[in-house]
């Protein structure tokens, strides 16, 4: 409810500047019609508004100063809402008006949506003999009201609570939604904060904020990155409700300067976290001009690859199964297409990304090393909108808008490639090589009411390719989530999502009738879990939950393809597991400067039946001539069970606006792995849940950083280190076979190792040139010391990971030349992988032999690369039917011959060595994009 108490004359003048605002989402059909009982007895206007906003869901603006005197007598039953105006404000003076879901209220003035300002010809006037004559005013025109708006809806003062004569001590609730103006969807990452900084709170990915607060008058600062910052004045008396809506920020053909005033870096508790907005991701250059959010990713200090082509990424000396990949909360197992050049995320979906590689949340777990969250859009709810993308082998269509009006929206992308055109221009022996993908993403959300709302999002995507043989690969992601958001109370809200996410892969051989062959694995989870937030005291914000993950796990499937194929079928039994967890944290300000988040995960693993586990005899090296028997469970069996906390705990100081010290420590359990014997992760890469004889890998990691701004928040700088321990990570022996393989355990080590590094930031936000540079240096060891593995790998010693890459420097840049025409510049260095190479030859037993190196003791050659990429727009002009865009460029602009792999052959008695290039030229690009 909005309560303005302001002079009589320009009280009029502001609220009918309100009717042609679109200030909130228009309301369906149903809730005008909705029947409403009403009795009241000598009730006053605020009581009466008070009964009707909660029943009918509308919201009303009337001028308290000439309606608190009135009383109003009334009973009504089931009538709408338009008929119990009319009733309740007969025989009175106070006119009203519906237009979509607010009521505006008025004595002695007439409402019409209609007349416009040259309604009295001539300056005529209603005549003035009339004492009751009731006067029609004319509606501001949309230019008018936006002016008079930015004047004084800063300067309003919002009354929260119910209004008393005194104001009593103590503490009160802010809740409320932050939403963009224009489209009705919730801001994610809003924060607001008082004007001297000792209060705020972050709107979550619902758009739903809570702030604590002393009771009194208050003036809250709201800050939403692309939309336009906003300030509310407040009167506090009890717990209630403030709503905002935010203007979509517009910046002046004509302006010079902006200054931001970004300080969220040095102000939030969270340390190695970093957010990007798909406006920063669509300015990186990316191969083949298609935006893509891993390899911005992996710009970001401590985040590397082990090169192009590779499905994964490595965060912080961590391999690439230990990043936990979430869209809309459903967990991705394979996120990228066409061999690791695209990412599985459509970028004109994608609201927000969030990479978070220590100050990991209690909610999350399951990983060691990272987790990616990556939240997309809802749709519009007030109009139909849509783009359209080209380029040389890939193209998307994005369309989104209302099904309800102001209530329910859909949002709905589709990519494609058609990539067999280019493949055909290669030499001969490789014109049989195919290769496609495409991808389809849907959401779906709905607003219930102001407390409750839906969404739904749906995932699939395919990838095909043969390259130059008769073998077929295919792989598949499928993901759905359904989130149900629920403000329980002023304090406490909720969020329940249910989830399914099937990752599969097939390999296909049938050129050959009699060796015709399918190969097939699948991973199927189903998972749920329930978030609250609880806002306890002041300076007090509690989180917990619980949440439940069922594993389903084929981990080979080998079957003959045909009457004809002599292949013999190869069954690796399906596994199942349940991963269930209880957590709780704790956020808490001990001061205006030293804040704290304190939390604790509980995770318990069920290894289920039906499942045959081989034993083996205790204190010897896993292997099969040590097999002692084999022990069968039945259906849904209690096999092994692992349990233990974790604990999560972060802490900031800020010296001053400008400038913290955080600390962050982190312990965190995975039970499930990886199988690869290959330092690129490929999609055909095989996963495996933990059992008795595979244990799961166990993390621990400490860092601290330092954050400083300058010149007014434009350059944001960081520094961070940190040092983590690993256990029971999974290697693999030499010559090890990892594909339907029934005793997997015999042929991996469990390992423990350690990794840390030092990490350098600095970003500049503003300006004709920005972007961002980062360096970072790390190891990752391992180290295989126990007996009990069989096998001594580096002679016990720590050795260099497969993706240990010390060095690595990024550098993002942004120059603006005009205001439709912008380049844009990347340049990535790094340490080349490790690698184990042939040193010499010897015979034994009257045949040659290669004598290896330790373990990764040599690197290939360092890589480097650079792209670049001009940015053409259309004009800005907001109302334009269509704005287009075209973006060219070059990837790999000085053609370096990056190495992807290494391999050797004896020719003429003499071990050679060889690389492989994936890129090795300069690769155009131009792309041609469309929004209506």
């Amino acid at each position: 409810m909005r309560v303005y108490t302001i002079d009589r004359r320009l009280s009029c003048i502001f609220i009918y500047c309100f009717l042609l605002l679109n200030f909130a989402t228009v309301f369906a059909q149903n809730n005008a019609s909705r029947k409403l009982d009403v009795d009241f007895n000598q009730a006053t206007i605020k009581t009466i508004v008070n009964e009707l906003e909660f029943k009918s869901g509308f919201q009303f603006y009337y001028d308290a100063a000439s309606l608190d005197s009135m009383r109003f007598t009334a009973k009504i039953a089931q009538r709408t809402l338009s008929d119990v105006l009319k009733r309740i404000f007969e025989n009175t003076a106070v006119n009203f008006v519906i237009y979509k879901n607010e009521v505006f209220l008025i004595k002695d003035k007439l409402i019409s949506l209609e007349m416009g300002e040259g309604y009295y010809p001539n300056n005529a006037k209603a005549s003035d003999s009339e004492p009751n004559s009731r006067k029609p005013i004319r509606i501001a025109t949309i230019e008018e009201v936006d002016k008079i708006l930015e004047a004084v809806t800063p300067n309003k003062i919002y009354e929260i609570g119910i209004k008393t004569n005194e104001i009593k001590k103590g503490i009160a609730t802010i809740a409320g939604y932050i939403r963009d103006l224009n489209t009705g969807a919730p801001i994610f990452g809003a924060t607001i904060h008082t004007a001297d900084l000792k209060y705020s709170a972050r709107t979550n990915e619902a758009g739903l904020y809570s702030l604590s607060l002393p009771n009194g008058a208050h003036t809250l600062m709201i800050k939403a990155g692309a939309n336009r910052d906003s300030k509310r004045q407040i009167m506090l008396y009890a717990d209630g409700r403030l709503n905002i809506n935010l203007k979509e920020q517009y910046i002046a053909l004509k302006e010079v300067k902006i200054v931001s005033d970004k300080t969220s870096n040095t102000k939030s508790l969270e340390m190695g976290v970093n957010r990007l907005d798909i406006k920063t991701i669509k300015k990186v250059p990316a191969v083949f001009g298609e935006p893509d959010i891993l390899r911005v990713v992996l710009t970001l200090p401590g985040v590397q690859s082990v090169g192009e082509a590779t499905t994964g990424f490595n965060v912080r000396g961590g391999s690439a199964d230990q990043n936990l990949i979430l869209l809309n909360d459903a967990t991705i197992y394979n996120p990228t297409h066409f061999f690791g050049f695209f990412s599985a995320f459509n970028p004109e979906l994608v609201k927000e990304v969030q990479l978070y590689k220590s100050s990991i949340p209690e909610r999350f777990g399951g990983r060691l090393a990272s987790v990616l969250e990556v939240v997309n859009r809802d749709g519009d709810k007030n109009k139909i909108t849509g783009s359209a993308g080209i380029g040389l082998i890939t193209s998307r269509l994005n369309i989104e808008g209302p099904i309800d009006s102001g209530k329910t929206s859909f949002i709905f992308g589709g990519r494609g490639t058609y990539t067999n055109w280019l493949l055909k221009l290669l030499p001969d022996a490789y014109k049989n090589s195919s290769a496609d993908f495409y991808d389809f993403n849907l959401g779906l959300s709905h607003k219930i009411n102001d407390k409750n709302e839906l969404s739904f999002s749906g995932y699939y995507s395919k990838d095909n390719f043969k390259l130059n043989s008769d073998t077929g690969y295919n792989y598949s992601n499928r993901n759905f989530s359904l989130k149900w958001k629920n403000a329980i109370n002023q304090k406490l809200n909720s969020a329940l999502t249910v989830a399914t996410d099937f990752y599969e892969y097939n390999i296909r051989s049938d050129v050959n009738p009699v060796n015709a062959y399918k190969l097939n694995f699948n991973i199927n989870q189903s998972s749920v879990k329930y978030d609250f937030t609880y806002g306890v005291a002041e300076k007090h914000t509690l989180n917990f939950g619980l949440s439940s993950i069922y594993y389903q796990l084929q981990p080979g499937n080998f079957n003959p393809v045909g009457n004809g194929s002599l292949v013999t079928p190869n069954l690796v039994p399906a596994e199942q597991a349940l991963e269930s967890a209880l957590f709780v944290g704790d956020q808490f300000n001990l001061n205006a400067n030293f804040s704290i988040t304190a939390g604790l995960r509980y995770s318990l693993y069920n290894y289920l039946g039906p499942q045959s586990v081989n034993n083996y005899a205790p204190g010897l090296p896993i292997t099969e001539a040590n097999l002692v028997n084999v022990t069968t469970y039945g259906k849904n069996k209690l096999i092994k069970t692992y349990q233990g906390p974790e604990f999560r705990v972060s802490a900031r100081y800020n010296f001053k606006p400008d400038l913290s010290i955080k600390a962050a420590y982190n312990t965190l359990r995975q039970y499930i792995h990886l199988l690869s014997n290959t330092t690129a992760i490929a999609p055909t890469d095989v996963w495996k849940l933990s059992d008795p004889n595979i244990k799961p890998q166990l993390g621990n990691q400490i860092s601290l950083g330092v954050y400083k701004n300058f010149e007014s928040q434009m350059y944001e700088t960081s520094v961070e280190v940190y040092y983590k321990t690993l256990k029971d990570y999974l290697d693999y022996k030499s010559g090890a076979n990892l594909v339907l393989n029934h005793h997997i355990e015999t042929d991996v080590v469990n390992t423990r190792g350690k990794a840390y590094g030092l990490e350098f930031f600095v970003k500049k936000n503003i300006g004709k040139l920005n972007g961002w540079m980062s360096y970072a240096y790390s190891r990752t060891l391992l180290k295989m010391d126990d007996l009990t593995n069989g096998v001594s790998i580096n002679g016990g010693n720590f050795y260099p990971a497969n993706y240990d890459k010390p060095h690595a420097f990024n550098f993002i840049g942004n120059y603006r030349l005009k205001h439709r025409y912008n380049l844009s510049l990347t340049l990535t260095y790094s340490t080349g992988r490790p690698i184990t190479l042939p040193v010499g030859k010897y015979y034994y037993a009257g045949s040659e032999r290669v004598y290896y190196s330790d373990r990764n003791a040599y690197r290939i050659p360092d890589y480097f690369r650079s792209d670049i990429s001009f940015n053409i727009e259309g004009n800005h002009k907001v109302n334009q039917l269509a704005h287009n865009s075209f973006t060219i460029g070059f990837y790999n602009l000085t053609g370096r011959k990056n190495a992807y792999s290494t391999y050797f052959t004896q020719e003429g008695g003499v071990i050679n060595g060889y690389k492989l290039s994936i890129f090795a030229s300069t690769i155009p690009f131009i792309n041609y994009n469309i929004k209506f």
